[in-house]
């Protein structure tokens, strides 16, 4: 007797298509600064004369005037967080903020690409959150050290150790670490993420000193992780009070992934978009912010009647983003940004809990 083995063959994945093949690869342009580049980016100049001296707009004026040409042939869209220059947040950029208001941002454009411009895990997270559209980052290479500092495997041990406790990850890690989380957070909402919690104990990583400071303002008990951020920990309590006795009057305004021996120093402590809320609104005279630093630049450029203190510690992974390598991006289609859609979903998830929690 014959058996007839009538089950389908499972059809072959669809193979991967690159960015460049789907929309096509574009010759480099003239990037001579003419007359007419002059005059069609003069007024972008004027936000950032105070920061970049006139003749060198003559060498950024050319990729400025290609890229905002080029993002509109495209349909792109530029992203750029508070860490990048100048010459990219203010000349370049469609929509700007923290890691916050970039996912938020990132669910409503309508461009088919994103280029992000930050660093990688915001570049995932906007792919999560647009899984129909074109991601790409301009230098694949920006990282994070606290996206470094731990992994999907590290919370799942954790899962093992601590049964039951919800775990918080903040934004600033992979979509392998995300898939693995009850909820994301910033540190705009990472106290509101806390408390939403039914849970008296909470697991908050990475970043060690977020989830330090977080729990002075929660009676949850917080669980931590020794995740750092490479620029933040670098500032001290002592640094900081010698800027004071230096600098009579002088307002300190600190990032919450500082240590809270930093944090107890500063006049006021907040999230990015809460740093420059605070020094748009009070117009301090004078004023120091514990952060990356050109968010001082791209504050300084709005309120220039606040004298900004620069204790200038950079993000060398911010810093791999330019205006060549945006152009770039945007010519050949590089660098595209995927995710595993077996762990998309899942961490899609917990970024979607993180954007619709009502504050």
């Amino acid at each position: 007797m014959t058996t007839l083995d009538l089950r389908k063959e499972a059809a072959p994945a669809p193979a991967f298509i690159s960015a460049a093949a789907r929309f096509g690869v574009i010759e480099k342009p003239d990037l001579a600064f003419t007359p007419a580049v002059a005059r069609e980016t003069e007024h972008l100049y004027e936000k950032v004369k105070d920061f970049i001296p006139a003749f060198e707009w003559a060498a950024y004026a050319p990729y400025v005037h290609a890229i905002n040409r080029l993002k509109k042939e495209r349909n792109a869209v530029i992203l750029a967080h508070n860490y990048q220059t100048p010459d990219i947040f203010h000349c370049v950029a469609d929509i700007v903020g923290d890691s916050l208001q970039l996912a938020r941002d990132a669910t409503k454009v309508d461009a088919e690409i994103i280029i992000q411009c930050g660093v990688h895990f915001m570049a995932e997270t906007s792919k999560l959150l647009n899984p129909e559209k074109t991601v790409l980052i301009p230098d694949a290479k920006a990282g994070c050290s606290l996206s470094e500092s731990i992994t999907g495997a590290d919370v799942r041990l954790l899962r093992e150790r601590y049964p039951g406790v919800p775990v918080v990850t903040y934004v600033n890690t992979s979509a392998d670490v995300k898939a693995e989380t009850d909820i994301c957070c910033t540190s705009s909402n990472v106290l509101a993420v806390v408390e939403s919690l039914e849970s008296d104990t909470v697991l908050c990583i990475p970043d060690e000193y977020l989830a330090m400071n977080v729990a002075r303002q929660t009676n949850k008990k917080i669980l931590t992780w020794k995740g750092h951020c490479e620029v933040h920990e670098r500032f001290t309590a002592a640094e900081l009070l010698a800027y004071k006795e230096a600098n009579p009057g002088i307002e300190i305004v600190g990032h919450p992934e500082c240590h809270p021996d930093v944090i107890a120093v500063c006049d006021f402590s907040g999230s990015t978009s809460g740093m420059i809320n605070y020094v748009k609104d009070k117009r301090p005279q004078r004023v120091l912010l514990v952060t990356e630093c050109s968010m001082a630049s791209n504050i300084q450029a709005e309120v220039k009647d606040v004298d900004f203190v620069k204790p200038c510690n950079l993000c060398p992974h911010m810093k791999r983003i330019t205006l060549p390598k945006i152009l770039d991006s945007l010519l050949n289609m590089t660098e595209e940004v995927l995710v595993d859609p077996a762990i998309a979903d899942r961490a899609r998830l917990a970024v979607e809990r993180m954007v619709n929690l009502k504050q």
